[in-house]
């Protein structure tokens, strides 16, 4: 069956919906992409270019798009702040909803919005992107693999040159912690997802330096720990003087047993154990004790494999790995990191949620 969907928001990362991620599941017919909705005119012509979509098929006003146009799902690509009330128009229209992370802008506003989902018996998606892109996805299957031995602790890079008004896009320069909620929201995702359980608990540090034009913090240490005893950390930075590991080629290293792996810039690369090498004591490692891993081949990555996945669910398959619910791990990840850094204690996350989840109400 081809579902018929309506896109809003598509300038940005809209852009990159029009003319990279759907138009591969429109080809295949997963999708027919009835309208587009931006409120910046210009924003439209991403729609028209990349989606071959009409005047009379674009809209700058969400709740009318939905009115004149059927359609089955839409998918939500605007700032976090804005997702709730697209949510509700969505919801009020009968619509499945496949959204851009994070669900909202706050934990509180995501719990909210999935038992709005729930009470309205449909389903909703959220893109977590990098989780699923290609190297990370290699990465995933090396560790679920069990040849390098059970997983001690994983550390992740994420530092960028952006700290000039608008060089990470100017919304994100005025956002309170913007990068917990922006770039964050995907790398705590990655590093549960590989530690493979739940965040148990999280102590992070968040600041802005003087040099940083941001409205909030842009700069995260963060140390977690996971219900099966991994451990991880995260470094995130925006303003540094250098981008060492920039957006989609973070440096990931996971320490096994039998193999130190590390990828970094989309390479990934395996040091196994050699216990005739001991001890190693101010010794740096051959570097001809590396062996290159090839990346998993079997694509489509990142949001055209979600898209796919979640039209998949709509057809009566699983629930897809991100969907609302289960993506609730994700928010509550930020908001605890959030909490950390201001109360500068180590936060239960798994509490957190539970008592935001009977906290909001939608009597």
């Amino acid at each position: 069956m081809t579902y018929d969907i309506i896109q809003v928001g598509t300038g940005g990362q809209g852009e990159r919906w029009c003319r990279e991620y759907l138009p591969p599941n429109v080809e295949n017919g997963l999708l027919n992409v009835v309208a587009a909705v931006d409120t910046d005119d210009s924003a439209l012509e991403n729609a028209k270019d990349g989606l071959g979509l009409t005047d009379e098929q674009c809209y700058t006003d969400t709740e009318t798009a939905f009115r004149e146009q059927d359609a089955d799902c839409c998918a939500i690509v605007v700032p976090p702040q804005f997702h709730e009330a697209i949510v509700d128009h969505a919801l009020a229209h009968d619509l499945h909803i496949l959204s851009e992370k994070p669900i909202a802008d706050t934990l509180e506003a995501a719990v909210r919005i999935a038992k709005k989902v729930d009470r309205a018996g449909k389903r909703m998606g959220v893109t977590m992107s990098h989780r699923f892109d290609q190297d990370k996805t290699t990465l995933r299957q090396e560790l679920q693999s069990g040849e390098h031995g059970p997983l001690d602790y994983l550390q992740l890079r994420f530092t960028c040159n952006c700290r000039s008004y608008g060089s990470w896009g100017a919304f994100r320069h005025d956002i309170e912690d913007t990068l917990l909620i922006e770039g964050g929201v995907h790398h705590l995702d990655i590093l549960a997802d590989l530690a493979g359980a739940r965040c148990e608990t999280i102590y992070a540090q968040t600041w802005l330096p003087e040099w940083g034009e941001y409205a909030g913090d842009a700069q995260a240490l963060v140390n977690m720990t996971f219900e099966n005893g991994t451990r991880a950390v995260y470094e995130g930075a925006k303003t540094n003087a250098v981008a060492l590991n920039g957006w989609g080629n973070e440096y990931i290293r996971a320490e096994c047993r039998d193999s130190t792996l590390i990828l970094d810039e989309r390479a990934l690369e395996q040091y196994a154990y050699d216990p005739t090498a001991e001890p190693q004591l101010g010794n740096g490692v051959d570097d001809g004790a590396a062996e290159s891993i090839p990346l998993a081949t079997d694509g489509p990555w990142a949001n055209t494999w979600l898209i796919e996945q979640f039209v998949e669910w709509l057809e009566g398959g699983d629930p897809m790995a991100t969907n609302v619910h289960d993506n609730l791990q994700s928010m509550a990840l930020i908001e605890a990191a959030i909490k950390s850094s201001t109360t500068g204690e180590p936060v239960a996350v798994q509490e957190l949620l539970t008592e935001t989840n009977q906290l909001v109400s939608l009597e």
